[in-house]
């Protein structure tokens, strides 16, 4: 019985990291990591602020906050919301730094592009701490593979202030725990993309689009995996 169950796990494990399988349902895949009902019932974000990605009811183009108190990036590009098995992906790829993870939020970016790629891809830095605690930065991770397919410069910056997580602050807090906390010390092109795994309040992306525009940027995006509604994590 015990063997069993440890060769059940192991085909489900290694249906879960090897082609040919969705990797949500198991069933049989071709072409992407996931069948085409897994596909269909994936978390869409399909009415979205276009500055920051908040989803939106139809129709309304920007949400409050962007409208109140705009942040320094232009618009915001996330195909998915951060729940469900999407969470599962990112969180399998930024906390265990599972290939295959990687690949399908690499492959779920390009399913669903901006119209506009830019003219570089910035990726954003990781603290001191969290970088040795992890080992890999998913955000350049998926900037590198992106760069590549999309024949698009890659551009790094500096992250100079260690500030505290931002897991349990809030929207304000986010913000002014991050001002001033990255560097750009080369002179950047007029249309700068950043890459990311999840857009949250958007204070990272408001901060290093602030660092970015100093820099010589004259616009900046955000293309990255998938947005979290505010209200939740």
């Amino acid at each position: 019985m015990y063997l069993r169950r440890w060769l059940q796990r192991g085909s489900i494990w290694l249906k879960r990291e090897l082609p040919g399988y969705c990797a949500f349902c198991l069933a049989p895949a071709e072409g992407h990591g996931w069948c085409s009902t897994c596909e269909q019932e994936l978390p869409w974000n399909l009415h979205a602020c276009r500055q920051c990605g908040e989803p939106v009811v139809p129709g309304q183009p920007l949400c409050g906050h962007c409208l109140v108190d705009p942040p320094a990036f232009s618009t915001t590009h996330t195909g998915l919301l951060y729940q469900g098995v999407v969470k599962e992906l990112v969180h399998d790829f930024k906390f265990h730094a599972t290939p295959r993870a990687g690949m399908l939020l690499f492959d779920l970016m390009l399913m669903t592009p901006p119209a506009d790629k830019g003219d570089a891809f910035l990726s954003v830095p990781m603290t001191k701490a969290n970088a040795s605690a992890r080992g890999f930065n998913q955000s350049h991770w998926l900037a590198e593979q992106l760069a590549k397919t999309c024949d698009v410069p890659l551009i790094s910056a500096k992250r100079i202030k260690d500030s505290p997580s931002q897991r349990t602050l809030n929207r304000r807090e986010r913000v002014a725990n991050l001002a001033g906390a990255f560097l750009i010390d080369v002179k950047l092109p007029r249309h700068i993309v950043i890459i990311d795994d999840v857009v949250t309040t958007g204070s990272t992306g408001h901060a290093l689009a602030t660092a970015a525009l100093k820099a010589g940027a004259q616009r900046v995006d955000i293309w990255a995996v998938a947005r979290t509604p505010l209200g939740k994590d």
